[in-house]
């Protein structure tokens, strides 16, 4: 979703927010060190980088020439926390900001105009933060969806109330064409789309946890051929492993930004 960094895509590429809506559609990481969270994930995922017309603490994740994600070196400046946060399809960023409002969210920052569309930054009920993006999407959906991340996973205190909170901003489960479809599979609510996972939500987070790896928030999951070497490269780089499997683990950057690599199909 750093829409203002990307030049306006050929037209036979161009998504609208208004024909996919519902689903994840941009992932951005709140740093504090520019040069160090490029150095750190040029490592670990084998990223490449683009400068933004945001300005010069802002940076555009490449895979292949795909955008995949947004890096925004102003958390000590704006006093904001370090972390990765998905941003969401929507219609029209200020009825999602005016709809979580209603239902016990909160409106973080916006709705902001960001040619060629709008944005804004909330919470929901139980403080887990996300975004809402309206407009043009980054050149193709489907390009970016496999370019890198796999999926996000809601961690929250309760899967079925977070579930319905959502699907209320978002218009999950709606008859409208291209809006995602839920689930309850292997004991989580399951987003999908066009028949791919996109979103997982599971219930055991505590909403006043003293650790944050087990309050309510979004977690990234980046697809990657070898979640090893990955976990290596982190460490030797700064970061730390906070948990392992043979497909999967999830990471601490540099900065103490926490996101999962997963081998796992997709489906």
């Amino acid at each position: 979703m750093n829409h203002d960094s990307t030049p306006t895509p050929p037209a036979t590429d161009v998504v609208s927010t208004h024909s996919v809506f519902g689903a994840p559609c941009w992932v951005s990481l709140t740093s504090r060190d520019l040069e160090a969270t490029q150095d750190f994930y040029s490592a670990v995922l084998g990223w490449r980088w683009r400068k933004a017309k945001l300005g010069e603490h802002f940076r555009v994740a490449l895979v292949d020439d795909v955008p995949v994600a947004g890096i925004a070196a102003v958390a000590a400046m704006w006093q904001m926390a370090v972390a990765w946060t998905p941003y969401f399809a929507v219609p029209s960023a200020d009825d999602a900001a005016s709809r979580a409002r209603e239902r016990g969210g909160t409106v973080a920052v916006g709705p902001l105009s960001l040619p060629p569309g709008r944005a804004a930054l909330l919470a929901d009920r139980d403080g887990a933060t996300f975004g809402v993006w309206e407009g043009e999407l980054v050149g193709n959906w489907e390009n970016w969806r496999h370019a890198a991340p796999a999926f996000v996973r809601l961690h929250t205190r309760d899967a079925f109330d977070a579930a319905i909170f959502y699907g209320e901003i978002l218009d999950w489960a709606s008859d409208r064409p291209g809006c995602c479809e839920v689930h309850y599979e292997g004991g989580e609510v399951v987003l999908r789309n066009r028949g791919d996972i996109v979103a997982r939500i599971e219930s055991g987070a505590l909403e006043a946890a003293p650790d944050p790896t087990i309050r309510p928030h979004w977690q990234i999951h980046f697809s990657v051929p070898d979640v090893a070497a990955c976990a290596r490269e982190a460490e030797r780089h700064g970061g730390s492993v906070l948990g392992k499997a043979v497909d999967e683990a999830v990471l601490r950057d540099a900065d103490g930004a926490q996101f999962t690599v997963t081998s796992r199909p997709l489906r």
